[in-house]
């Protein structure tokens, strides 16, 4: 059995009476549909920028001429560009150190709505800079949006995990992945010359950000707050009933609100979880460990060196027409993501993080040879391309979107808000990394980069064989209490029985 967790037996399984499993109600679809279309207008916005790089450079260069009377120089426009491209992931940053606040103090739904005001606002800005002749409108637009997705990349998994049933967490938590990656890929398309991508229309490019919120907007009224938030954090019982009612389409919620009473207990006899109480407690050391490296093994898997420089490596790759490449990538992206959407309840969130790993990592391994051959052997241009798209199929299958619904799964109601929070900043201070230093480090290490990226894969690959659970099919207090029980704790000098006990120890 993996260090660090013990997993549940097989005994206290035969043991746990097992609830009716709800059907797929037309609320919950309605409700994860609404939800997840924040995640296709963070997937548009990382997507959207890259296309029309070129065109919108020349806008930069055309407000500068107007201004100072002197065409921009390189390094400035380099500078300007760059700081357009990263301040998104900066937002990102801010932002999500907030998601435990606004999901406390507003619930989740409505959280998710207020968020929007920074969507209308950044896609407002960014879609009439070309006729405030401004540059800053981009950038700070950007950053806006940026914010807004780091906003709703914690509290949309954070909604879709409490209000889906036990043996529909998984697949629908893949939600959130998939419209991220349907996103990248409507933007990767409507970006080229033939559509959006020209001088006159980049504009309507940027600013068609606002459509999906505005279509959120509409729904959400017709959507039930999380039955979790309302019953554990804000004591309505009778709204959680109604909401439960709702999305499960079944008159007699009594065992599933039986759940949450047991976790509601818990939580009135601990104090407020904190972001200083969560990484200051030894209970939740372990779960907040493996979701953090969860997300590093997202982030740092290489996955965003081909998002963001895609194109500039199929040039690499001797391929005639890039672009289309990328968007290749694009679609393998998002098939895969379906493909893991099936999978995930039936192989498991740690086996298909690990086959992805280890799928990643092999890819990377056959882009280095296929780009070291490519001048002698002119036909590693379409081994490069093949092993780029496994590498983000792959990715697709496990570290694409586990990492992001499991944080929700690894922790309960308490420290829910907080462990999402510390997740989501570790991903978006790696994105911002990655996205920074991938071009200057692949300078300097030409082929041989993509072997960086598999030695992080290995190691990525061994922590999740010896510390990652298994959450598939357990309650979120099953979870917790696996955690509860590790030898870490247990030895201990103090040794308390419960969780309870041990937070109120104030260990450090």
């Amino acid at each position: 059995m993996p260090t660090g967790f013990q997993q549940i037996s097989r005994e206290e399984d035969e043991d746990v009476k097992q609830e009716a499993r709800p059907g797929v109600t037309s609320t919950l679809v309605l409700s994860v549909f609404t939800a997840v279309l924040g995640s296709l207008q963070c997937g548009y916005n990382i997507g959207v920028i890259n296309a029309p790089q070129k065109i919108i450079e020349q806008h930069y260069n055309a407000t500068w001429l107007a201004r100072h009377n002197s065409s921009i120089d390189l390094s400035t426009l380099t500078t300007l560009w760059s700081l357009s491209v990263a301040i998104f992931s900066i937002g990102g940053m801010a932002a999500s150190f907030l998601v435990g606040v606004v999901s406390e103090w507003l619930g989740r739904k409505r959280a998710i709505i207020v968020s929007n005001a920074l969507a209308f606002l950044g896609g407002a800005l960014m879609g009439l800079a070309k006729l405030g002749c401004s540059y800053e409108m981009i950038i700070l637009g950007r950053f806006l949006i940026g914010a807004y997705s780091g906003l709703v990349s914690g509290l949309v998994p954070m909604y879709v995990g409490e209000i889906s049933p036990t043996h529909l967490r998984g697949a629908l938590g893949t939600l959130h992945q998939l419209a991220l990656v349907i996103g990248i890929l409507v933007a990767q398309v409507l970006g080229l010359e033939a559509l959006l991508g020209t001088g006159q229309l980049w504009p309507l490019l940027l600013g068609l950000t606002v459509a999906p919120s505005a279509l959120q907007l509409l729904l959400f009224p017709f959507c039930p707050e999380s039955p979790r938030y309302l019953y554990i954090v804000r004591n309505r019982e009778a709204k959680a009933r109604e909401s439960l009612r709702r999305l499960t389409g079944q008159p007699e919620v009594g065992e599933a609100l039986a759940e949450m009473k047991e976790e509601k207990r818990r939580m009135d006899m601990e104090r407020k979880v904190s972001l200083a109480q969560l990484l200051r407690c030894r209970v939740y050391r372990q779960p907040l460990l493996v979701a953090v490296v969860l997300q590093l093994s997202q982030q740092l898997s290489g996955i965003n060196a081909i998002f963001y420089y895609s194109t500039s490596i199929f040039e690499s790759a001797g391929l005639e027409q890039p672009v289309f490449a990328t968007i290749g990538a694009g679609a393998v992206n998002a098939a895969f993501t379906v493909v893991s959407l099936f999978l995930v309840e039936r192989a498991g969130r740690r086996t298909l993080h690990l086959v992805g790993l280890g799928g990643m990592m092999g890819c990377a391994v056959t882009m280095t040879v296929a780009l070291l051959y490519l001048e002698r052997v002119p036909a590693m241009s379409y081994v490069s391309m093949v092993a780029i798209f496994g590498f983000v199929a792959f990715f697709e299958v496990g570290p694409g979107p586990i990492p992001w619904f499991i944080v929700a799964e690894l922790f309960s109601q308490g420290p829910r808000p907080a462990a999402i929070a510390v997740a989501g900043a570790c991903n978006w201070t790696c994105n911002f990394i990655v996205g920074m230093a991938f071009q200057s480090l692949a300078d300097v290490c030409g082929p041989y980069v993509f072997l960086i990226f598999a030695a992080l894969l290995l190691a990525f690959f061994l922590f999740t064989y010896f510390k990652v659970p298994e959450t598939r099919g357990r309650t979120f207090d099953q979870i917790a209490a696996g955690f509860r029980r590790t030898p870490s704790l247990l030895d201990h000098e103090v040794k308390p029985s419960t969780e309870l006990e041990y937070l109120g120890q104030d260990n450090p």
